[in-house]
């Protein structure tokens, strides 16, 4: 793959065979972020489990104490008295039935995260093979399958991610823009660290972190020290 002159000139800045504490990675990174719009600064995880043993799967989400920097659109599928609360917590969205249509046969998808009370789970099981494979199915781990909507909601406009692992056994997940200060990256980066150190599957036999990258959405990677997790 052929690399743009910025990249490139970003690239010397990091060398490929130091693995960086987490502290000078969060710097470095800031330092390569070259396009003109303001970078996601992401985090791609390299594990050592298998995810196709259900015992050794990870999923789960984290608030990040300084948001993503993203403005995040939910919907939510209620119906009762839980609409009303839906609607007060913020939600961009609120529907049950009425929506199934509009997402399956219009393709409507301008939301980010879904989340769905407990009871309209069969409603959104419907949606199953437009939602799964972006990544939008609610989940009760997530904390996206609730009774309490009002929390679910503050939590993903608040800054919550989800975390998972892909077919690859890698998880991906934003921490910040390249905008905020090095700072609230690091905040950032240490609350999705700890949240995945908890989430080692007590089934995993050997090494659980093999690589830790950060890279903004143009950017180069930037390998971070594995030693104190």
């Amino acid at each position: 793959m052929k690399h743009g002159k910025k990249y490139t000139e970003a690239a010397k800045l990091v060398d490929r065979a130091t693995q960086y504490e987490p502290a000078e990675a969060v710097a470095l990174v800031k330092k390569t972020a070259t396009a003109k719009f303001d970078e996601t600064v992401e985090v791609h995880i390299r594990t050592g489990c298998d995810g196709r043993h259900a015992e050794q799967q990870i999923r789960g989400a984290v608030v990040l104490p300084n948001g993503t920097g993203k403005q995040v659109k939910v919907l939510v599928f209620a119906k009762g008295d839980k609409v009303a609360e839906a609607e007060a917590a913020g939600a961009d969205y609120v529907g049950g039935d009425e929506l199934i249509p509009k997402i399956q046969n219009d393709g409507w998808l301008d939301f980010d995260v879904v989340v769905a009370t407990p009871d309209m789970m069969g409603v959104v099981g419907r949606l199953g093979k437009v939602l799964g494979p972006k990544g939008l199915m609610p989940n009760p781990k997530a904390g996206t399958v609730t009774m309490d909507v009002t929390k679910a909601v503050n939590d993903i406009k608040a800054g919550k991610i989800e975390y998972r692992l892909d077919k690859a056994n890698i998880i991906h997940v934003p921490v910040g823009k390249v905008s905020f200060d090095e700072a609230k990256l690091q905040e950032n980066f240490d609350a999705l660290m700890e949240a995945i150190v908890k989430a080692k599957p007590s089934a995993l036999k050997g090494q659980y972190l093999k690589s830790i990258t950060l890279s903004t959405t143009m950017g180069p990677g930037v390998k971070v020290s594995t030693a104190k997790y």
